[in-house]
């Protein structure tokens, strides 16, 4: 195989197409907002922690303005347990700004089907001589998953069947351990916080939420879901 040429571009010539289009289109159109963010800072009211996986952006799935969800992206959507040492915790440094600075009123968790990162943790469960992607973080990262394994127990059932339960059981844990953080324990209990679980289908679009009740993922606009699929396609 030859050696592949990259461009000289200071950004690769996808994303410049891309400003490109937001300057003669959404930027035009909200030129004021952006300035007002910039004068007055932000104040979103809800804080989303959700996958990196590129086919479930937060903003274009709630049809997001600037300024209105914080959001934070990281392998399965997972938040790590209440640790403050003097290690690095990048999702509960953002989880602490959130609530101490921004003082949000709504914290989401978003999983969504077909999780790599939940995925690559069943298979390994599954053969343990199975390696997770090599590296240095991948692997005891998504570890994060056991304890929501646990309590599913054995996978008896297809494995993508598995990882899709998995990756719902995973937010409930996820759930419990930001009630460890104790701010967020204390705001929740105070009534200035609330807290979701919400799970998205990439295949066909559909927003579950988290039924705190009965403990199932519920359907969202589930009539406005269905004329969608029939509505014609531009």
């Amino acid at each position: 195989m030859g050696t592949r040429e990259f461009e000289s571009t200071l950004l690769p010539a996808r994303l410049i197409a891309g400003y490109e289009s937001f300057l003669g289109g959404r930027f035009r159109r909200e030129q004021d907002r952006y300035r007002q963010l910039a004068q007055i800072g932000q104040s979103p009211k809800i804080l989303l922690i959700g996958c990196c996986d590129s086919r479930v952006s937060p903003e274009v799935i709630f049809d997001a303005l600037p300024g209105e969800i914080f959001v934070v992206r990281n392998i399965a959507n997972l938040v790590p347990p209440y640790e403050p040492d003097n290690e690095h915790h990048g999702t509960s440094a953002a989880l602490e700004y959130a609530l101490a600075v921004l003082k949000v009123e709504h914290i989401v968790i978003m999983g969504h089907a077909r999780c790599g990162g939940v995925r690559a943790y069943v298979d390994q469960m599954m053969d343990p001589a199975r390696t997770i992607p090599p590296g240095d973080f991948i692997g005891h990262w998504i570890t994060l998953l056991a304890p929501a394994a646990e309590k599913l127990g054995p996978c008896s059932e297809p494995v993508e069947d598995y990882a899709e339960r998995l990756g719902q059981a995973a937010i409930v844990e996820t759930l419990a351990n930001l009630r460890g953080f104790p701010f967020v324990r204390a705001a929740e209990k105070e009534g200035r916080l609330a807290l979701h679980g919400a799970y998205f289908g990439v295949a066909d679009g559909r927003l579950y939420a988290l039924d705190k009740a009965s403990g199932t993922f519920q359907a969202i606009a589930a009539d406005v879901h269905a004329a969608a699929l029939k509505a014609p396609r531009f």
